[in-house]
């Protein structure tokens, strides 16, 4: 199970303009300390944060040792949407607060018929991933 994801980044006026494009809108909450930020979605009424099932966390973090971030050749971190739209509309956001188009909307031959996504980069050039697969949509072969 996955608790947490850190990426890297130099600018983080740039990073946060980006997230905040879309983390919002997909239930995750903002959490700004000493510079740095943090996105978790919220902890169920009566649920201490700890306990499984955990709510993954993504922080947005200069690099501990001070060198300049970088992107990690092959890594991506994918945000579930509640739908196509929601894929469009985010893609959408992230592009007009700065990130770059690594692949639009849409569904991919590699994958099941209900797996719509797009990909982006952020302004340091983490790649992204906004995906819905929601069986209530048409898929990629019809209704």
């Amino acid at each position: 199970m996955i608790a947490y994801i850190s990426v890297g980044v130099d600018d983080m006026a740039r990073a946060k303009r980006f997230y905040t494009a879309f983390l919002p809108a997909l239930g995750y909450e903002l959490d700004e300390a000493d510079g740095e930020l943090g996105f978790a979605l919220p902890v169920p009424p009566g649920q201490a944060p700890v306990q499984p099932p955990i709510q993954p966390e993504f922080y947005v973090k200069s690099p501990f040792d001070g060198n300049p971030a970088s992107t990690g050749n092959g890594s991506m971190i994918a945000f579930e949407a509640h739908d196509q739209q929601q894929v469009r509309d985010l893609h959408a956001a992230g592009l007009a607060a700065g990130g770059t188009d690594e692949g639009q909307p849409g569904f991919r031959a590699a994958y099941g018929a209900h797996f719509y996504v797009a990909y982006l980069r952020d302004p340091q050039g983490n790649k992204i991933a906004l995906f819905s697969s929601n069986p209530n949509e048409p898929g990629r072969d019809g209704p």
